[in-house]
């Protein structure tokens, strides 16, 4: 099942972050995400052009319906014609498979949105 087909699970911490190999194999479904370092702490990073900021908002607002639905919820800086979006998993201080499902559904989001 491809990772937008797939659910978030409840994570109430103690669970490990994943390791630099199963970051690999989920991230082959992702190519356009970066996995940066903040503060000591990997996440998953996009930005998303649009034509102006009506369009990025109205795009942040979709996130914010999916983080909702999901459970599980991003950090995003809306600019004029960028979102950035930023996925991690605060309990673990690190990544989970969650973050990898909700970055390929803000994927799909993308695609049905006006990106550039």
């Amino acid at each position: 099942m491809s990772l937008d087909q797939m659910k978030c699970v409840p994570c109430r911490g103690g669970v490990p972050i994943l390791t630099d190999a199963e970051i690999d194999l989920y991230y082959q479904q992702l190519q356009r995400w970066s996995v940066v370092e903040k503060n000591g702490i990997k996440r998953l990073e996009r930005s998303f052009q649009f034509e102006d900021f009506a369009e990025a908002l109205a795009f942040t607002n979709k996130v914010g319906e999916i983080a909702e639905k999901e459970g599980h919820h991003p950090d995003i800086l809306t600019e004029w014609g960028k979102v950035t979006v930023t996925w991690w998993t605060h309990k673990i201080k690190g990544l989970h498979k969650n973050d990898f499902i909700m970055a390929a559904k803000t994927d799909t989001l993308s695609q049905t949105k006006k990106c550039l």
